[in-house]
């Protein structure tokens, strides 16, 4: 499908950020990101990619080299940076949204757990975002495990990779003890936000809503209906990549 291969001026932004060696190939790295981006966006098993991409293994090849070092999570940093430049915001966010979003598994889905509040049996997306909407960071976990806990891994991980946030905002599931051990282990200020809509004043909460609406940005990729992946770390590979593609339409 033409409508999910990238645009000469897309691949150009992305062709600079990658440190493969230039070689000849039979079949070249903008045509292996475009197989991908096509799975992403369409749903489709590895094995059923269309002919006119590369072989399945071979673009299963790089998507797993790429993931393991973790150039998806590296090319979403640099263009939401862009992205936020452009925008006349600084680089670095120091204000982020976090939020958790539960979604079943397949029967091979690898490790997962129930949710007992939503009745899943699944994972959690672990998501941070900017005021923009942009992710951050993200953590997929069994969903099982607690905001409370599912948080401190996640903004861990934000914290080993962005410099510059100061303040968190969270819902009333992540309230209680965790905004001192947030203050003590990682040096945020954890700010607990109002109901998404105050049914008394018919307002919607701001900060709420912005990372509500990048989760139903997901809707554009039936790969994340559900999660699909057998590892947790492809998981957090392909919400990565939703960011990509979402942050290359804003340039």
């Amino acid at each position: 499908m033409k409508t999910e291969r990238l645009s000469d001026a897309q691949w150009q932004i992305i062709e600079k950020y990658l440190t493969a060696p230039n070689r000849k190939r039979k079949h070249s790295l903008r045509e292996i990101f475009d197989a991908i981006f096509y799975l992403l966006r369409t749903g489709c098993q590895w094995r059923m990619l269309p002919d006119s991409y590369p072989k399945w293994e071979l673009v299963y090849y790089y998507f797993a080299n790429w993931r393991d070092t973790e150039l998806f999570d590296q090319i979403n940093t640099m263009l939401r940076e862009k992205v936020r430049r452009l925008a006349g915001k600084n680089a670095q966010c120091s204000v982020v949204i976090i939020d958790s979003q539960s979604v079943k598994t397949t029967r091979k889905g690898g490790f997962r757990g129930v949710d007992g509040n939503k009745k899943i049996n699944g994972r959690k997306r672990h998501l941070v975002v900017d005021t923009m909407g942009n992710i951050v960071s993200n953590i997929v976990h069994p969903a099982k495990i607690h905001d409370s806990k599912g948080a401190d891994l996640t903004l861990k991980n934000l914290k080993e990779s962005i410099y510059g946030v100061k303040i968190v905002y969270a819902d009333c599931g992540y309230q209680g003890q965790l905004i001192e051990t947030v203050k003590r282990k990682h040096n945020y200020e954890l700010k607990i936000s109002p109901q998404i809509k105050d049914m008394t004043q018919g307002k919607v909460s701001p900060k709420r809503w912005i990372i509500e609406r990048t989760i139903s940005w997901f809707e554009n990729f039936r790969r994340l209906s559900k999660d699909f992946e057998f590892l947790m770390e492809s998981s957090q590979a392909m919400i990565y990549l939703a960011s990509i593609k979402l942050l290359l339409n804003k340039i």
